[in-house]
């Protein structure tokens, strides 16, 4: 994949491309191949996202609320790890606090996550979705 992460755009065709959800899995564990390795110092117990049925870490920072929110994650499941690159497509670029008021659920509800994820993996989502928001919101 030239550009990291990929644009919403672009994870939009690619999912009206692919008409069968074996076809998007096999798709977001693709993306989640792509997912750059998280730092080990990262990779401890203050970064653990709570609520992930897998093993989650997340670091996001930012200087004010006003500038772009860094974001470094990984997980132990490589479709978890899909799952990451297409939150960090969806915050990609945003600052702390348009992050702190997004709403995410038009763009996982345009890519079908909402309905073919077990309850599980969309625990899991959600609980990535609160971190980071909760995360910008203190900046």
């Amino acid at each position: 994949m030239p550009d990291f992460p990929p644009s919403t755009q672009e994870l939009f065709e690619t999912f009206d491309d692919l008409q069968e959800w074996d076809e998007r899995y096999d798709f977001i564990i693709d993306l989640g191949r792509e997912l750059p390795t998280m730092p080990s110092e990262f990779q401890s117990q203050d970064y653990i996202v709570e609520g992930c049925m897998s093993t989650v870490w997340m670091k996001a920072d930012a200087a004010d609320k006003d500038s772009v929110m860094t974001i470094l994650a990984d997980s132990d499941s490589i479709i978890v790890k899909g799952l990451i690159v297409l939150l960090l497509s969806f915050y990609h670029g945003k600052t702390a606090g348009e992050i702190a008021q997004s709403d995410v659920s038009d763009y996982l509800k345009k890519l079908g996550l909402n309905q073919h994820l077990s309850p599980q993996r969309r625990n899991g989502l959600f609980s990535m979705i609160k971190r980071l928001k909760t995360v910008a919101a203190s900046i």
